[in-house]
């Protein structure tokens, strides 16, 4: 779609309590193929679309809407990112039950089979009641549920951060019993999954430690210990100098893959002793530059890399902002903006989590980092959101 200057014009909030003209002006990001990156193993997470029809109210069970939510999927990969189904991104523990996120399993990972494409899936303890002791049984039961799931429909599992063994160990020996017991029951080498504090705050203390330096040592001694059964290890700290200290803590063959929103551009770029493959929310939000962007490290063309991807970090930082596990809000908002969703709505009622300023802010970084593919179609639908808020043009 190709708009007049008067129609991609739009009046936005100026951060002053007034509006201020703005137009869209960058170019989109065009993949020039939906090849794969061969250099690094690059899996964006994907969110779920909410069915507008049904009570999708905070507190209700989770009613997706099918059809958007395995089409943006079928988005992801044709860019030539792998996917991450089932995970945070997908609002686990934060709108989506373990009955939706089971049937979202099932049908992501027969959508994948068809294709062949490169599918991963959290398993996790959400369905634990809580009433269910305190021990550590009920959490290994809970993840052999959900691995199996996960099996079943031929995805590679993540072994997702737990809330349910965060509460209940009671030093690096209760993480290093249930991990042996989840790792004894995987088909294939799993991906770890260690999720901060800051987009999680139930997940202190994990691995034992608080402090996530003495934490490290933790979880690098178990990946040792199990080093045949891990592919990787999901790491979202939002701290580059503790992600690269693990990086270099690993045994050979184990990836680390950067879930760290804000520094991603030089983790996945590395240096001499190492890189960082990926696993990121944000990939869902600009997944045709940084599919490309990649690509370029694919033939060592670092300057189209850094020119694809650099652009990027000011929208990640954005999104990710504080309360940073509100994020998921502002990856469904340029979802729809992009014409993957047929409306801004979210299971759990979440697309209240961020005002219109912050989601304003989010459309003219996305515009900047060229991840509008339709600026005309964004700006339309900015307009019909504004509309709503009573924000007069």
């Amino acid at each position: 779609m190709t708009g007049t200057s008067e129609s991609l014009s739009i009046r936005l909030p100026d951060g002053r309590g007034g509006l201020a003209e703005y137009r869209p002006a960058a170019a989109p990001a065009v993949p020039s193929s939906g090849r794969p990156p061969r250099s690094r193993r690059c899996i964006a997470a994907a969110h779920v679309v909410a069915d507008p029809l049904a009570g999708n109210a905070p507190g209700a069970p989770a009613r997706p809407d099918w059809e958007a939510t395995l089409a943006f999927r079928h988005h992801l990969w044709d860019t030539g990112l792998g996917v991450a189904d089932a995970m945070d991104t997908a609002q686990r523990g934060m709108g989506l039950d373990w009955a939706a996120t089971a049937e979202l399993i099932r049908r992501t990972g027969a959508e994948a089979r068809i294709r062949g494409a490169d599918l991963v899936c959290g398993a996790g303890t959400d369905q634990l009641d809580p009433a269910e002791g305190d021990g550590l049984d009920p959490v290994v039961r809970a993840y052999t549920e959900q691995l199996e799931t996960v099996q079943e429909a031929g995805a590679q599992p993540v072994v997702m951060a737990s809330r349910a063994l965060a509460a209940r160990a009671r030093g690096p020996r209760d993480y290093a019993e249930v991990y042996r017991r989840v790792l004894a029951q995987a088909s294939q080498p799993v991906v770890l999954h260690w999720l901060g504090t800051a987009f999680d705050p139930a997940l202190a203390g994990y691995w034992g430690a608080d402090d996530p330096a003495e934490a490290m040592d933790h979880v690098a001694a178990l990946i040792a210990e199990h080093a045949d059964r891990i592919d990787g290890i999901k790491v979202s700290l939002l701290d580059a100098g503790l992600e690269v200290r693990l990086r270099r803590m690993l045994p050979e063959g184990v990836l680390l893959y950067t879930g760290d929103d804000f520094n991603y551009p030089e983790l996945i770029l590395g240096d001499d002793e190492g890189h960082s493959h990926a696993l990121l929310g944000v990939f869902a939000a600009i997944a045709p530059a940084a599919a490309e962007a990649v690509r370029a490290l694919d033939t060592g063309d670092t300057g189209r890399y850094r020119s694809l991807l650099e652009p990027t970090v000011p929208l990640a930082r954005h999104l990710f902002s504080a309360p940073t596990y509100n994020y998921k809000t502002g990856i469904a908002f340029l979802a729809w903006l992009n014409g993957h969703q047929p409306g801004f709505t979210m299971v759990g009622g979440a697309q209240s989590a961020r005002d219109i300023p912050h989601l304003c802010t989010a459309f003219r970084l996305a515009d900047r980092a060229g991840v509008l593919t339709d600026p005309e179609l964004a700006a339309a639908r900015l307009r019909s959101l504004l509309d709503v808020a009573g924000v007069e043009r």
